[in-house]
């Protein structure tokens, strides 16, 4: 079982207008930028910036959008 005592703990900040697809898993510590789109089922391991898509497993920038 975890120990509450050592445990590692990390806020998930999603900024405003922000779609997560289904099935997307998003690991701790992690932000998501404002506009962006997660797509389904993917694993978000670090920071994504704002208005960006990004896709997979790890999850990963493919494109730039406005």
């Amino acid at each position: 079982s975890m120990d509450n005592h050592t445990a590692k703990c990390a806020p998930i900040v999603i900024k405003d207008h922000v779609l997560i697809g289904a099935k997307s898993i998003i690991l701790k510590g992690v932000t998501i930028g404002e506009g962006s789109v997660i797509g389904a089922g993917s694993v978000v391991v670090k920071d994504i910036p704002e208005n960006s898509i990004a896709v997979g497993n790890p999850c990963k920038v493919i494109k730039r959008i406005g």
